[in-house]
């Protein structure tokens, strides 16, 4: 029985060692998987994990609601470079381009090119046919004579609302304010089915919204409609 109990007690002992040894190696051998030290000592996962992105909400100042039927004058200059009174007048002066481009057999639209004074009307162009619509003309013509630092100081003041072409034009023309008239879903109840003109309803301030640049945008002018309509009235029939 002792001899026995002699030859237990050894095996005893070494399963006792190599269960102490076996526990210390496992928790040595997990701290060194949990981290890596980096250049600066800091512990960095051994695993990528997932990164980290703050969010970002992207803001566009200077543009107001996604309809254009809002009525955003930016009065007194106070966040647009035109005075109300300003706006008024060079919609005025646009509307008789207008008439004039449907003299001449287009489109009644009429778009005017405002220096940063607010008062210097620096170009005029209505509608010519086609894709030649007031606003994309304009823009063309000023890109080719003005820099465009200085064009985003102007303001093209057009009757009505520009299509989303126009708009993409005013945008990469770099013409940083635009004011409008009457909206363009005025202009849809006039044209109807036009296939000459077949109204979209996009809202400008849409089409800026989804750009890189804060174009700030002023319209409609509801007390202006009855004068900006009026053209239109017997032309899409």
């Amino acid at each position: 029985m002792k001899n026995i109990s002699m030859n237990v007690l050894p095996v005893f002992l070494f399963l006792v060692l190599f269960i102490i040894v076996g526990g210390c190696i496992t928790k040595t051998t997990d701290n060194d998987n949990s981290g890596m030290s980096g250049p600066s000592g800091q512990v960095v996962s051994a695993n990528p994990g997932t990164l980290n992105v703050p969010d970002v909400e992207t803001t566009v100042s200077g543009i107001s609601g996604p309809g254009s039927e809002d009525v955003n004058y930016f009065s007194d200059g106070k966040d647009f470079p035109l005075t109300r009174e300003q706006i008024l007048k060079h919609l005025r002066t646009a509307n008789e381009v207008a008439k004039e481009a449907k003299a001449a057999g287009h489109h009644p639209f009429g778009a005017v090119l405002v220096a940063p004074d607010g008062e210097t009307v620096l170009m005029k162009q209505g509608n010519m046919g086609g894709l030649s619509h007031a606003e994309t003309e304009l823009s063309r013509r000023a890109s080719l004579q003005y820099d465009p630092d200085y064009l985003w100081n102007c303001t093209l003041v057009t009757t009505f609302e520009p299509c989303a072409m126009c708009s993409g034009n005013i945008y990469w023309a770099n013409i940083g304010n635009m004011a409008y008239g009457a909206p363009e879903t005025t202009l849809k109840n006039l044209t109807g089915a036009s296939k000459s003109n077949p109204t979209m309803n996009l809202p400008s301030r849409t089409v800026f919204a989804a750009g890189q640049k804060p174009i700030r945008v002023a319209g409609p002018f509801p007390e202006l409609e009855d004068e900006l309509v009026a053209p239109h009235r017997d032309f899409w029939k």
